[in-house]
């Protein structure tokens, strides 16, 4: 399997799983939490046979990688990122993020800027600043990822069950868009996790303010959310993203819940392989049934 080292601990080194497949411009799929790149498993064939190079990778403390005590912050989530598009010598490349993962596509090109990267996308994505503070009263009080992470700590499995539930919105999606044996496939991925790393990533997403690094993006820019986004609500996130990132495409899929790559993959790999054409994509808002 393919590692990238992104670091060391104490005696130990901490080495990333990735996977790259395909050719042509890389495609570069950022998971979310607590899951794993697995979770792209609806994207990644739609865009190996349009013609991408699509390259996955496991944050650190998830999936196959290495699962160390520490680093679980969004500076170092993109210097992780960085350790591995150097690696790879990637050009000319896409950023994807899904949820959690919104947030290292923000903090990378905030800090290292769009030199080599072409566009962006935002998917179900944490950005901009989810915690309610006196300039962004917004978001979400600091309760409710105190609370979180006290879950975690008393029952991570039984917090991950309910907390899957709604991410897939199951009480109306099952059956129709969504199985128990895909919610189930979810929560085995989640319980592998770092159980360090799945509390400290709650203080990561929930405590990190992206608005600066928004406001750098200066490449066409497609932002992703569903209506009915349980998890991390339109209204805070991706309607205010598409609002700072200055000329980005903003798509809303009325119905959808947070898991949307799951439930709603052919409207989502659709308006992607739209995206990811080399024609130009104007700005607009957009409303998918």
């Amino acid at each position: 399997m393919p590692w990238v080292n992104v670091g060391k601990e104490n005696s130990g080194e901490i080495q990333l799983y990735y996977e790259d497949h395909g050719s042509g411009k890389p495609v570069v799929l950022i998971h979310g939490w607590p899951l794993s790149g697995a979770s792209w498993e609806k994207q990644t064939p739609a865009l190996l046979n349009s013609g991408f190079r699509v390259i996955t990778y496991d944050r650190r403390g998830f999936g196959n990688s290495d699962k160390p005590s520490l680093g679980y912050y969004y500076d170092t989530f993109a210097d992780d990122l960085r350790k591995l598009v150097d690696k790879l010598n990637l050009r000319d490349f896409t950023l994807v993020g899904f949820s959690m993962g919104g947030g290292e596509v923000a903090r990378y090109l905030g800090k290292y800027g769009t030199k080599h990267v072409n566009k962006a996308v935002f998917i179900s994505a944490v950005p901009p600043f989810l915690l309610k503070t006196d300039d962004n009263p917004q978001g979400a009080a600091k309760e409710v990822f105190d609370g979180m992470k006290f879950a975690i700590a008393q029952d991570r499995p039984a917090f991950l069950s309910k907390f899957l539930s709604d991410f897939y919105n199951v009480d109306v999606l099952k059956g129709k868009s969504i199985s128990d044996h895909a919610v189930q496939a979810s929560w085995n991925v989640a319980i592998g996790a770092s159980p360090r790393g799945t509390i400290d990533c709650v203080t990561a997403f929930g405590g990190t303010d992206f608005r600066k690094d928004l406001e750098r993006i200066d490449i066409p820019t497609l932002v992703i959310h569903g209506t009915d986004d349980r998890i991390v609500p339109f209204e805070i996130s991706g309607k205010r993203t598409a609002e700072l990132v200055k000329g980005s495409r903003l798509l809303t899929i009325d119905g959808a819940p947070h898991g949307l790559i799951w439930t709603h993959s052919e409207q989502v790999n659709k308006e992607l392989l739209d995206f990811l054409s080399p024609m130009k994509v104007e700005p607009a808002t957009v409303t998918a049934k």
